[in-house]
């Protein structure tokens, strides 16, 4: 066999074993930011089966551009244990008492290393376009590559069963509003609906995010900007520590819902 054969022959027959060995899962996260990552690697860390399905090349999500494209962020001080635990490093914001910057690069590296070092498993390229619904319940994920959605190719998907579903797709809380529109769910909001993210309010959008993390409807959760757009609240801009905190509370919810099923 030639050495191109031996090449392909090895990347087609881990990838399929990949896929594979994910199609049925205990959680299945949509979009790779930074409050699915947490939640991956700490889920992963428990015993989970946990894959996280983004439909771009980099999963990362809001964090490797900064703000406006300067390549820093901000994390507040009752974040950074989870920076210490995926060893991120972090330094104090002179006269701005509790608050520090960290490299949006080295964040982003750092919560991918870290997820996938704790079992969980990324596929990158691949978008969800719908939802698997059973019996009053959100039962997993129907995938396709994401440049043949782009494409616009008459080509049909592949599904993916979860116990536990989790809409982490940013502002456009785009798993929510599938099952919104097309399961004709009601959601745990106070409108039964998706409320709509508000302009941003920085102290409030972190209180938010955390806060609005939650179960929405029997196995469909949102965290991060997700539950920020599904509940109304605030949006903070390049602040992460309520994204983290956020993806910690996630876990922690699964876990004890998962159990408890």
């Amino acid at each position: 066999m030639s050495t191109e054969n031996i090449i392909t022959r090895a990347i087609i027959e881990r990838f399929s074993r990949k896929l594979t060995d994910n199609l049925q899962l205990d959680v299945a996260l949509v979009g790779g930011g930074p409050s699915a990552l947490v939640a991956a690697a700490e889920l992963a860390c428990r015993g989970y089966k946990v894959a996280i399905f983004e439909k771009s090349l980099a999963p990362g999500g809001g964090v490797w551009g900064g703000g406006m494209l300067f390549n820093e962020v901000v994390v507040q001080d009752n974040a950074l244990a989870i920076l210490d635990d995926f060893k991120i490093r972090h330094y104090p914001v002179p006269a701005g008492e509790g608050y520090h910057t960290v490299d949006a690069v080295e964040m982003a590296a750092g919560l991918i290393f870290g997820a996938l070092q704790a079992g969980a498993t990324v596929f990158n390229a691949i978008a969800v376009e719908d939802i698997v619904f059973q019996d009053g319940r959100v039962r997993g994920l129907v995938i396709n590559w994401q440049s043949v959605r782009k494409l616009g190719m008459p080509v049909d998907p592949l599904t993916v069963i979860a116990r536990a579903v989790v809409d982490a797709t940013g502002h456009p809380c785009e798993i929510i509003r599938t099952a919104t529109a097309k399961a004709q769910v009601r959601l745990a909001t106070e409108t039964g609906a998706v409320m709509g993210e508000r302009p941003m309010w920085v102290d409030n959008g972190e209180q938010d995010t955390v806060a609005s993390t939650a179960e929405y409807y029997p196995g469909l959760y949102a965290c991060g900007m997700s539950a920020t757009n599904v509940t109304g609240g605030y949006r903070m801009g390049p602040i992460f520590g309520g994204m983290l905190l956020s993806g910690r509370k996630l876990a922690e919810l699964i876990d004890r819902n998962l159990r408890g099923s």
